[in-house]
């Protein structure tokens, strides 16, 4: 009897223990989606050489916005056409660092984003980067909502473009990443100003999250991700699958949208993307890149920008 109550005493306490970790994972995980974690920027344009002004302006929902607006250089023949990059989940306007220690245990990499804005630059475009809201120096409107709230933050740059007069209406493109890349899809429908996208790997919350889940913790991950749903639908978001990106992709009206997906990504994947681009009026793609991991599929785009120019040259003509 003895020995029967000391085994269910260590049960009780291994169980315990398995309980109380995955309620700190999904905690943690949960935090993350309502209120990511902010990175500080660490440059400026101007590290560059690039002219640059810092700007302030409201996303259509009135949030408070932070970003830089780079001028095309002078004399160059694409003067007016004009780029937006939208950042991914827990970024700013720079990219990601890659430092904290989700970062560490997810094994990141750097993503940065001033160095394709250079590139692009150096072709001929101006250029708007910002921080979406709930991250940078950006104001707060949590939770994150996957690119549906912050359509919101893109529909705002988009007017604020309109009152620049470098800046021809009619020619301007985005650039997104990840839950950037989710933002262009859900902005596409409410507005008729985006004459080209690329969305670098757009992808599906409950997809995402039950691979990025079994990604991390493994079988952990059954218990982990409803429990950091739940957390995060009392915080004010929806279930996961509630955020559909292939209707808001259906919706895109006639905008050209150029799909670039990692084949190797343990958190995305080529099929969700597919669907995407196929439920998509006019896609171009998807471009399916070599990838051993997810950062591998946002870096092939910022290695490679004179894909973006050539899309770009295509559909915002002189």
């Amino acid at each position: 009897m003895d020995i029967f109550r000391r085994v269910l005493r260590w049960l009780f306490i291994l169980f315990g223990f398995i309980a109380g970790l995955i309620a700190a994972i999904a905690a943690v995980f949960a935090k993350r989606l309502i209120s990511p974690l902010r990175q500080p920027l660490w440059g400026t344009p101007a590290d560059l050489e690039m002219p640059y002004e810092s700007v302030t302006f409201p996303a259509a929902d009135g949030v408070r916005l932070s970003g830089w607006f780079i001028p095309a250089p002078a004399g160059s023949p694409r003067q007016g056409a004009t780029l937006v990059l939208v950042h991914g989940w827990g970024w700013n306007r720079l990219g990601e660092t890659a430092t904290d220690a989700l970062a560490n245990l997810t094994a990141a990499s750097p993503v940065d984003l001033l160095r394709l804005a250079y590139s692009l630059h150096k072709d001929g475009f101006g250029l708007l980067m910002y921080d979406s809201r709930n991250h940078g120096e950006s104001g707060n409107h949590p939770p994150m909502q996957f690119g549906e709230s912050e359509s919101q933050d893109l529909l705002g740059a988009l007017a604020y473009l309109n009152g620049r007069p470098e800046v021809a209406p009619t020619r301007i493109g985005v650039i997104g990443f990840s839950a950037g890349a989710n933002t262009v899809l859900y902005t596409l429908p409410q507005t008729n100003q985006l004459q080209a996208a690329i969305a670098v790997q757009p992808t599906s919350p409950a997809h995402f999250a039950s691979r990025f889940g079994t990604h991390l913790v493994g079988p952990l991950s059954k218990a982990v991700i409803p429990l950091t749903e739940l957390i995060y639908r009392q915080a004010g978001g929806r279930p996961f699958k509630e955020y559909r990106l292939g209707t808001a992709a259906s919706q895109a009206g006639k905008t050209p949208v150029l799909y670039i997906q990692g084949v190797g990504d343990p958190w995305g994947s080529p099929e969700d993307v597919q669907q995407m681009a196929a439920a998509t009026p006019n896609p171009s793609g998807p471009l399916l890149v070599d990838a051993t991991d997810r950062y591998d599929g946002y870096q092939y785009i910022i290695n490679n920008p004179a894909i973006a120019t050539a899309f770009f040259e295509q559909h915002l003509p002189e």
